[in-house]
């Protein structure tokens, strides 16, 4: 089972010309969150970051990970998700077809009550 990990932003980081890395946070994460069908903002040592990710490959799902602690923008993240999220841990935080599903707790009710397949499927992350 191999899920994709992605440690940085790649190209969603706009660097200037002076080498800096320019951007708004949020912007960025709607951007990710609307171009793949599961998004996992993680930190990598997160014992129930490990378990939601754990829980997508374990569905067949292949989600676009993003490890904060590998990301030199961390705390400019971290403040956009808890602007989104509210007062929820800051990780995991999930995003299934461009829209926010939350943190864990969020994700496992969706997985218990039967509403996270269809929406797995609905996004195309999940296609059985």
């Amino acid at each position: 089972m191999h899920c994709q990990t992605t440690g940085s932003w790649g190209s969603y980081m706009p660097v200037s010309r002076t080498g800096a890395v320019v951007g708004d946070p949020l912007e960025r994460i709607e951007r990710l969150a609307s171009e793949n069908a599961v998004v996992i903002f993680s930190i990598s040592s997160c014992c129930m970051c490990h378990a939601i990710k754990r829980l997508f490959c374990g569905m067949g799902v292949n989600p676009t990970v993003i490890e904060l602690d590998q990301d030199p923008r961390r705390r400019e993240v971290e403040k956009a998700l808890i602007r989104l999220l509210g007062n929820s841990p800051v990780v995991p935080v999930v995003f299934v077809g461009g829209k926010l599903v939350g943190a864990v707790d969020r994700v496992m009710a969706s997985h218990i009550n039967g509403t996270l397949v269809p929406l797995l499927k609905q996004s195309g992350a999940l296609w059985l």
